[in-house]
């Protein structure tokens, strides 16, 4: 018999003896895992988000309670495997889980370590011996587990800090647009002035196009409460009792409160990954959404001096580590690269989703790392943008009406009355010699002061229709 290293014992499997750091809680195969993918130091038990080893407690603990149910799992071993399952999903044992992303392409690794844990909690709290393949891994796969645990931690992630992050988002630009109804500003089109357009206005369509995102988030929400775990090895439930996936989705919507459900054919959820593909395809969406709001406040924000100056971003941090006095907007900066992530997660997911090799999709932890990666720093910058730039930002009230009272553009107004093409002369006039535009066309047409003042009155230029 070898002789056991220092702080190490030896295990066993089926491919011989390896040694394990004795106070782990996790086994052979876990160890080869760590040892065979030293490759990019991120670990499953991800630094931002603890969702998905949380989803692997779930997933053994209601596996556990069904298999009682079934008469399959005696109920010592089956309460004790939900005891430890449960620390698992209360996250007592995160360090537990230090398999390198970047491992074999189903999860089993992931899935083993999980067994593995939850085997030797079992066995130390009841006195018998739970193995983790015969007895936690029960009625199970690598194959339908992970796919379903990706659901799982999307779904709870989803739910419990994107969603409300969003929400927070809408309401805040809600109640600013309501507080700066009636203040007019430049429209910009091809960023070159164009008609006012009311504060309000502007930030209206930031929220609608928040809520949008919402909307179809919320439909793709359910999709993720459609389970593959039954399916087990290549979805035609071997091994697993015919009523396994019924009850077991049960046991998940009771442990989580979701409503979740078998999906309808096992073998689409475990070689393909669509629900992933377009929860992803849609937080890109709205990465695009978040960017394009932090751009206009960017824009809105230059100056102080020489730039547009419409509003003012409250100061946060100094801007420069050798021009005193400099403020820059880093929280539309920060979300602009969370967008710019989520970008490319999308791109990651979609060709990962693409390996689903026949029966089984083999890109299954770099799909969930991604995904649950996405959801969890969108929601982290959707809070900053809301508390930090939305909320606070103050308009340049003085910058804005000085800006508007000489934008040539508003003689867009007079072109029923006048014409295209004279209003087009009074607009290069005014712009050419820096003139407010009442003040050419009162020289270049028969029209009165109060007249003119009342058709290019910029706040009724933000209502629409014709003067």
């Amino acid at each position: 018999m070898a002789k056991v290293k220092k702080g190490y014992r030896l295990e066993k499997d089926t491919l011989g003896e390896v040694y394990v750091p004795r106070n782990a809680l996790y086994g052979a195969q876990t160890q080869r895992a760590i040892e065979n993918f030293p490759i990019s130091g991120i670990k499953m038990d991800f630094p931002f988000t603890n969702s998905f080893v949380d989803s692997l407690g779930i997933i053994k603990d209601a596996a556990a309670k069904t298999n009682n149910k079934l008469g399959l799992l005696d109920s010592k071993k089956a309460n004790a495997i939900s005891k430890a399952a449960k620390e698992v999903w209360q996250s007592k044992h995160n360090k537990e889980f230090p398999v390198d992303v970047f491992q074999t392409g189903s999860g089993t690794s992931s899935n083993m370590n999980a067994n593995e844990v939850i085997a030797n909690l079992a066995t130390k709290s009841s006195g018998v011996d739970i193995d983790p393949n015969d007895d936690v891994n029960m009625s199970q796969s690598s194959n339908d587990v992970i796919p379903s645990a990706i659901k799982i931690s999307a779904y709870s992630d989803l739910t419990n800090k994107l969603l409300p992050a969003l929400d927070k988002l809408i309401v805040t630009i809600d109640k600013k647009a309501s507080s700066l109804e009636g203040i007019v500003k430049t429209g910009r089109t091809h960023l070159m002035d164009a008609m006012p357009i009311d504060f309000s206005q502007e930030l209206s369509g930031w929220s609608s196009q928040l809520k949008s995102s919402k909307a179809m988030l919320k439909i793709l929400e359910q999709k993720l409460l459609e389970l593959p775990q039954g399916g087990t090895a290549i979805g035609t439930g071997i091994n697993a009792h015919p009523r396994f996936a019924k009850l077991f989705a049960n046991e998940v919507a009771r442990l989580t409160g979701g409503k979740f459900v078998p999906c309808d054919n096992f073998f689409h959820d475990l070689s393909a990954q669509d629900s992933s593909v377009q929860v992803s395809g849609e937080l890109k969406n709205l990465a695009v959404i978040l960017m394009k709001i932090s751009n206009d406040l960017r824009w809105m924000n230059s100056g102080p001096l020489s730039g547009l100056s419409e509003i003012e971003l409250k100061a946060l941090q100094p801007g420069s580590s050798i021009m005193p006095g400099k403020v820059n907007p880093v929280i539309p900066e920060a979300v602009t690269m969370v967008a710019a992530d989520v970008i490319g997660n999308d791109a990651t997911i979609t060709v990962a989703a693409q390996a689903g090799n026949f029966q089984l999709n083999v890109m299954l932890p770099v799909i969930c790392y991604n995904l649950l990666k996405s959801i969890n720093i969108l929601a982290g910058g959707m809070e900053g943008l809301a508390d930090k730039a939305i909320k606070t930002f103050k308009v340049n009230k003085a910058s804005i009406d000085k800006s508007l009272s000489k934008n040539p553009i508003l003689v867009t107004a007079l072109n029923p009355i006048i014409g295209y093409e004279k209003a087009a002369a009074i607009a290069k006039k005014a712009y050419k010699e820096n003139r407010p535009i009442i003040e050419v066309a009162l020289e270049e047409t028969n029209l009165t002061e109060a007249k003119l003042k009342k058709i290019l009155d910029p706040l009724k230029l933000t209502k629409g229709g014709i003067n």
